[in-house]
């Protein structure tokens, strides 16, 4: 595995998945075919705050669920989302970041071939067990339940500027949850 030269060496983009990290992994079909997924509360809250000092991007290889992913990943949140295989994502995310410069985030069973080779990984707590023992950071909360909010204050704390609970985040910017009046 490429591991980040410094401690505080800093990354350049965390891309996480979407199925098992922003949602809980749970597919609702219909006999329409699939028709909702659960997003967990806070994680746009937590990527709010991240999002000031990385590029974020999300992918998924979920193409039937891709109209639900991005009704919540592009249009509510404003990040990016792409369609990658869940066996081509090192060669996808290479194309496009130094691998070294790269925090990635995810739970399936494929997940551990990317987080071998990127400078840094995350995996929520209800993860396969071959991304848990390639990660550097496994949250405490699952996928859909506030892992990627706690995974973004981790990123705070280890490579950027921590979040401090006793201040009302800076206004660089409109954070999730503020609307105009």
């Amino acid at each position: 595995m490429v591991a980040m030269v410094q401690e505080k060496a800093k990354p350049a983009c965390f891309i996480l998945d979407v199925d098992g990290v922003m949602t809980t992994g749970h597919f609702f079909y219909t006999a329409d075919g699939k028709a909702m997924k659960i997003f967990g509360p806070d994680d746009n809250d937590g990527l709010s705050l991240l999002k000031q000092h990385i590029e974020i991007r999300f992918i998924t290889g979920d193409k039937k669920g891709l109209p639900i992913s991005r009704k919540r990943i592009v249009d509510d949140m404003n990040f990016p989302l792409d369609v990658v295989s869940t066996i081509r994502r090192v060669e996808w995310i290479s194309e496009r970041y130094p691998l070294d410069k790269v925090i990635y985030m995810g739970d399936g069973i494929f997940d551990h071939y990317v987080m071998r080779e990127v400078g840094y990984a995350i995996a929520p707590a209800n993860a396969d067990k071959l991304a848990k023992q390639h990660a550097q950071y496994v949250t405490e909360r699952s996928g859909g339940d506030r892992a990627v909010a706690e995974a973004c204050l981790h990123l705070m704390e280890k490579f950027f500027t921590p979040y401090n609970p006793g201040e009302l985040p800076a206004a660089q910017g409109k954070l999730s949850g503020e609307w105009a009046v």
